[in-house]
């Protein structure tokens, strides 16, 4: 398996953390998070972008917040984005939209945590490429290197919007293994014993 090169300074932002065997039997198995930040001195938070969430559906979602209409008039993505704050939804999308709450996380996207995009795209407008993550994953300054270098947990590989905010979350592990030229049968666990 390739090991990611991290020297101080070097910086995961925008880029997707792809798990490995080593976090088999864990929440974060076959996951792929969108790392929205990532800095040696303030760690690591990012979004799983490929475990859908089948409840509550986001016409539930938009109708607990207020936002109208309801059924909406476009519909995005809603994924189960870590374990941590699970009741706060960020919407992670293209930056040819931004308003109040967002952060740039680099050129082509844009993190956002308020209603006001919620808003935008229920009513048929807003980003090209949306999807709600309710939740998020974070790690202390030090940590993500350590899983990523000690424990071979994580492999980098690029962020495309095909695989961000692709509808068919199942696909997405073996699509961001395969940008990086890893075959995901070589992290098979029904692989043969010797």
């Amino acid at each position: 398996m390739p090991k990611i090169s991290l020297t101080s300074g070097h910086n995961l932002t925008g880029h997707l953390l792809v798990a490995t065997p080593a976090l088999m039997d864990t929440p974060f198995e076959r996951s792929v998070i969108y790392l929205c930040a990532h800095s040696a001195e303030d760690g690591a938070m990012g979004l799983v972008v490929n475990r859908r969430l089948s409840q509550p559906m986001l016409d539930d979602v938009l109708e607990q917040l207020g936002v109208a209409p309801v059924p909406p008039r476009r519909r995005i993505g809603l994924c189960a984005g870590g374990p941590v704050d699970s009741s706060r939804g960020f919407v992670l999308h293209s930056a040819d939209w931004e308003g109040n709450g967002s952060m740039a996380v680099n050129d082509s996207t844009i993190l956002t945590a308020s209603l006001d995009i919620l808003r935008v795209i229920a009513d048929g407008a807003g980003p090209q490429h949306a999807l709600l993550a309710m939740g998020h994953a974070s790690w202390e300054a030090g940590q993500l290197e350590d899983e990523i270098l000690r424990h071979n947990a994580w492999v980098s590989a690029p962020a495309t919007e095909q695989i961000v905010f692709s509808p068919d979350h199942s696909g997405k592990w073996r699509q961001a293994l395969a940008s990086v030229n890893l075959d995901p049968a070589w992290f098979s666990s029904d692989s043969g014993n010797a």
